[in-house]
């Protein structure tokens, strides 16, 4: 058997789902019993035969690409319920088996395809598919690329209203239907908090700020999804910054980018330059801004 085919097989054998029981299936991926599609590329030892080897390796994937899901998706765990996202993520995977070397990119669809199995999101779907959207977003704020950040001297010879922005390329810009980024931060806290007399007990109030958000009139809110020295941060926006903000990730000159922003706002007219300064002098000390690819300096 060629090295490719190898590895082939064996992958078709290890990404099969286990039985209820977490033991590995009887029969194999072509129909025949799993023992003889064992025996054709694991010899057995003194100790396990063919099966029992292929079994440690079919079981410790399904636990580990689980595991990896579980912990990117707190959040949408605590929206779920344990049971149901656990049968979620189990549906998910043999949809999305690992396709990479990194279990990084492994919950990359999670939205998509909740998207297109509406009956996995659970009741709350709104709220599902919100959670899932921003803890992906923080997986790509944590790792996403960093460009050398711009600085006020790479300003002087701006073009003005022609001038245009490039926003780094880890920053994410999102809406929201409900208060997601409060209701992570808090199912965090309690994942992180050790006081608590049980699992049971956390397990109730994680339920119990779920339901609160859910039963909340729907109302938009605005985030950027950034990172700070290593660490990621959820920051509300103005509808008017994130308009800015979003017309400048398109592409769109400085000047279009506000006028599009401010054509319809409820700010004062004689306030506005005051305020969109003020957005700009936060944007660039977080960072947020590529420096112009002509004025960087070799790293």
């Amino acid at each position: 058997m060629k090295l490719m085919q190898l590895q082939r097989t064996m992958a078709r054998a290890v990404m099969q789902p286990l039985t209820s029981s977490e033991r590995m299936q009887r029969r194999a991926p072509d129909g025949g019993p799993m023992k003889r599609y064992a025996s054709r590329f694991i010899k057995p030892n003194d100790r396990l035969t063919s099966f029992e080897r292929l079994e440690i390796y079919n079981r410790q994937y399904w636990f580990r690409v689980l595991s990896a899901l579980a912990e990117d998706f707190p959040g949408l765990r605590a929206v779920l319920g344990e049971r149901r996202f656990d049968a979620m993520s189990k549906a998910y995977l043999l949809a999305n088996p690992s396709r990479s070397f990194t279990l990084r990119n492994l919950g990359s669809r999670m939205e998509s395809w909740l998207r297109k199995n509406p009956k996995w999101a659970g009741p709350n779907k709104n709220l599902a598919l919100d959670i899932a959207r921003l803890e992906w977003a923080d997986v790509e704020a944590f790792d996403g690329k960093a460009e050398p950040a711009l600085r006020p001297e790479d300003l002087s010879s701006a073009a003005g209203a022609q001038l245009k922005l490039i926003l780094q390329p880890y920053v994410r810009l999102l809406s929201f239907r409900y208060p997601v980024d409060d209701l992570l931060l808090e199912v965090r806290k309690e994942n992180e908090d050790t006081d608590f007399a049980s699992n049971t007990f956390t397990e109730h109030r994680k339920r119990k700020r779920v339901r609160a958000v859910a039963k909340l009139k729907p109302a938009q809110i605005f985030l950027a999804v950034h990172r700070i020295d290593y660490s990621v941060y959820f920051r509300r926006l103005e509808p008017e910054e994130f308009a800015i903000l979003s017309a400048l990730q398109q592409g769109k000159t400085l000047g279009a980018a506000v006028e599009s922003a401010l054509r319809k706002s409820a700010i004062v007219p004689e306030e506005r330059p005051a305020q969109v300064q003020t957005w700009f002098q936060t944007w660039a000390a977080l960072g947020w801004f590529c420096r112009p690819e002509k004025n960087r300096t070799a790293r």
